[in-house]
């Protein structure tokens, strides 16, 4: 049996930038056969410990998420964090879930196989739908990336 596999965009479609976890999951939605059918893609919003849940009935999941760094706006990064202390530093609206989700799936011993990918960002906090240019043609790269994975 194939191992399921959730790609997990992450963010708030209305801070800009922010939102690109889950544009990059509505981008994989628009083409078909993407992946195969043990794959799943779902936008889990801001996170939050509610998704602990969800999470723990795949076997790895694929994380896409802003980050904020000293790199340029629209830097890929793929991490393979253990812990939660592993992660890079995440956005302020979502940070405090997503690692309090990470610690409680290692308390339970239930925890998926993790990858990480990010997106480094500069425009977080000016409300709009639309990426900046740098981060947009992040995107396809993001998605690229996914499909090698699975």
């Amino acid at each position: 049996m194939e191992e399921r596999v959730l790609v997990l965009g992450i963010g708030n479609l209305v801070l800009q930038d922010e939102g690109v976890g889950i544009q990059a999951i509505q981008a994989m939605e628009k083409e078909e056969n993407l992946f195969p059918p043990h794959v799943e893609l779902l936008d889990g919003g801001t996170g939050g410990v509610g998704m602990i849940g969800v999470l723990q009935e795949f076997d790895r999941v694929i994380m896409i998420d802003a980050t904020l760094d000293d790199s340029p706006a629209g830097t890929i990064k793929k991490v393979k964090p253990k812990f939660s202390k592993d992660y890079p530093r995440l956005l302020s609206s979502h940070e405090f879930g997503l690692r309090d989700m990470i610690e409680s799936m290692i308390v339970q011993e239930n925890i998926p196989e993790i990858d990480l990918i990010t997106v480094s960002v500069k425009n977080y906090q000016t409300i709009g739908m639309d990426l900046s240019p740098e981060v947009e043609q992040a995107i396809p790269t993001v998605i690229k990336m996914v499909k090698e994975m699975v």
